[in-house]
């Protein structure tokens, strides 16, 4: 089990509400959500920097990623807002 920190976080009472409906584990919870936001920025500051040296991809570069991320069907419009 990698090491811990306890720290204190302060949320709004109706997000704790919602988040005991969901979890008996608030803390791992929150944990992944950080894990998650964490890799998301770090994968667009990659994004950001190849395309700063490289140039914009290209709309088959972005065809074959979502197809690869979504399937060979491509993504719905709601996949492509998140």
């Amino acid at each position: 089990m990698p090491s811990t920190t306890r720290i204190t976080v302060t949320l709004p009472s109706d997000q704790v509400a919602e988040l005991r409906k969901l979890t008996d584990n608030v803390s791992g919870y929150v944990a992944e959500a950080v894990a998650r936001q964490i890799r998301h920025q770090l994968l667009g500051d990659d994004l950001r920097r190849h395309e700063a040296e490289h140039g914009p991809f290209s709309d088959e570069e972005l065809s074959e990623a979502r197809a690869k991320i979504f399937g060979s069907g491509g993504a719905s419009k709601d996949a492509d807002a998140a």
